[in-house]
């Protein structure tokens, strides 16, 4: 999934909502002009959207885009708990969808209902520069929201403590020399058992991610100038500058001398 349309885009949260539903909640039918992110945490509603019915309950996030039909009604013996957020894009990317199906089941983690949760409380006690907060918090949840979305639908699982810990390590030593056996007993896992996945919750290969965090920061340290190809390389953890340059154009599709400002 490609988030570039989406990542300088600025929210605008309209409206936000604890909804806590009596039996006869509804919402009446008519063509919003906003967007709606809705998080079902408890009980189950009909929710219809341009005509079309949708069943949702705990687990699931419903998505609806600007100018849709929306009508819904709770189940009167066991009424929806959910968080609504209505809101738009600030100019330019007003009606910039989100690339999410109308209902999605079952994508909110822990991860995400955190965050929910420190949004609702920016929200309510409305302190100075909390808008600036909470916009800051809804893109953290879209974030999350389309992440989990795009591993879930590879095959992928985003979350494992385990793996977290390795990319965390990654990050603080990633100039260093860093081997899949070495990372493995850090989490005390078979090297073997560990490599499968950890391609399995990131989607890359451990090699194939240490250079990811490598050429990245290479291609800041080249940004910024002062220094030469030779010693990005080597404050990156390459010690070949031909083996660098190549796998800086194969990630980045142009040769690092191409960024370079020395």
């Amino acid at each position: 999934m490609d988030l570039k349309r989406l990542q300088n885009l600025v929210p605008d949260v309209v409206f936000f909502v604890d909804r806590r539903c009596f039996p006869q909640w509804e919402i009446i039918r008519q063509t919003i002009n906003f967007q709606d992110l809705t998080f079902v945490v408890e009980g189950k509603s009909n929710y219809f959207i341009n005509g079309v019915k949708y069943t949702v309950e705990a687990g699931d996030v419903i998505y609806i885009p600007v100018g849709s039909v929306r009508e819904a009604y709770t189940f009167t013996d066991c009424p929806m708990h959910s968080y609504a957020f209505n809101f738009k894009w600030l100019a330019p990317g007003r009606s910039e969808a989100l690339p999410l199906q109308t209902v999605t089941k079952n994508l909110i983690t822990s991860e995400i209902l955190g965050y929910i949760k420190q949004f609702t409380q920016v929200w309510m006690r409305k302190h100075p520069g909390y808008i600036m907060h909470a916009r800051a918090l809804f893109m953290l949840i879209v974030h999350h929201v389309l992440i989990t979305n795009t591993y879930r639908s590879a095959g992928h699982h985003p979350v494992d403590p385990r793996v977290n810990k390795v990319l965390e390590y990654i990050i603080d030593h990633y100039p260093e020399d860093l081997h899949l056996s070495g990372m493995a007993d850090i989490v005390n896992l078979n090297p073997v058992y560990f490599g499968k996945l950890f391609k399995q919750v990131t989607g890359y290969s451990f090699k194939e991610y240490v250079n990811q965090i490598r050429i990245n920061q290479a291609e800041m340290l080249l940004s910024t100038g002062g220094f030469t190809v030779t010693q990005v390389a080597d404050r990156c953890g390459f010690h070949d500058i031909s083996y660098f340059s190549n796998v800086f154009k194969s990630i980045k599709g142009y040769p690092p001398s191409a960024v370079s400002k020395s």
